[in-house]
């Protein structure tokens, strides 16, 4: 599916320069509008400067401190791009982050955002969920994200969309080599992935058919199983694949549907996780 501009171009600020971030930045200045971002890094920052990438330094810990990051508020469409640190920080973080952004976002009068959440949030039903598959603080596997969306939904003077995307991989990002080598790996579970590229143009494809007050799955239409994800990368890529699978034990999983954002006439570039490209590092 090929994107074309529309005639006005916006000032866009995308919070979190990262794996998804950077790739979309790129995306987004190509159709003429005008890009800033944000890293928490001074190395990357300079290094982004380098490369005529507009960004500041800005973190969220969860209180926003950096350099010069009000100009981040002086967009008409925000992407808010933070992945929670569930391993490192308190289930509390990520929504304390969200609320102080969600402040600022508000008091500069911001007219549009863009979360990118997770599917994550929804529980492992063993068979298909959708937007409309109710969520609730006891039967979301993800509580971080799930009060995140709920804070940016409450009592706002915005326009939102909340895109929940599933196994955000491709590119450097190779899922058999996660389990290369190891035992008793569960293969038998569909998988709910989708490729960066395709990442990238959902939400440009959001932006673009200004698709507000929605809230939509960024997954693949097929869903192979883990299994036969990791051994065709092992095959493909020529690593080691795993020793062995369980047999039983399985544990629950849920396969998420993307029926809804392909209705508003978006096209996978990848439909099916088998077939991802990869460009390892």
């Amino acid at each position: 599916m090929r994107y074309l501009p529309k005639t006005f171009t916006m000032k866009i600020s995308i919070i979190g320069l990262g794996w998804l971030g950077l790739p979309l930045a790129r995306f987004l200045a190509q159709q003429g509008h005008q890009i800033l971002g944000s890293t928490t890094s001074p190395e990357k920052h300079r290094k982004l400067a380098e490369e005529g990438i507009d960004n500041v330094l800005f973190r969220l810990d969860p209180h926003p401190s950096g350099n010069g990051f009000n100009r981040l508020f002086e967009a008409d469409l925000m992407v808010v791009n933070i992945p929670p640190k569930r391993r490192s920080m308190p289930e509390t973080f990520h929504p304390e982050q969200i609320k102080y952004l969600k402040t600022l976002i508000q008091q500069a009068g911001i007219g549009k955002v863009i979360y990118t959440s997770s599917t994550s949030v929804y529980p492992n039903t063993n068979g298909e969920v959708t937007e409309s598959t109710k969520l609730c603080p006891t039967n979301t596997v993800h509580s971080a994200v799930y009060e995140a969306e709920r804070i940016l939904w409450a009592e706002k003077d915005y326009k939102l969309t909340v895109i929940r995307f599933g196994g955000l991989l491709g590119m450097d990002r190779v899922p058999g080599k996660y389990f290369s080598g190891k035992e008793d790996v569960a293969g038998d579970i569909p998988v709910n992935h989708i490729h960066q590229e395709d990442a990238v143009r959902l939400i440009a494809h959001v932006i673009d058919q200004e698709l507000w007050e929605e809230t939509y799955n960024g997954v693949c239409p097929l869903h192979p199983e883990k299994r036969s994800v990791y051994e065709r990368n092992a095959q493909e890529m020529g690593f080691e694949p795993p020793k062995s699978y369980r047999t039983k034990d399985l544990p629950d999983y849920k396969v998420v549907s993307s029926r809804k954002i392909r209705e508003t006439g978006f096209v996978f570039r990848v439909e099916d996780p088998l077939e991802f490209y990869y460009s390892p590092k």
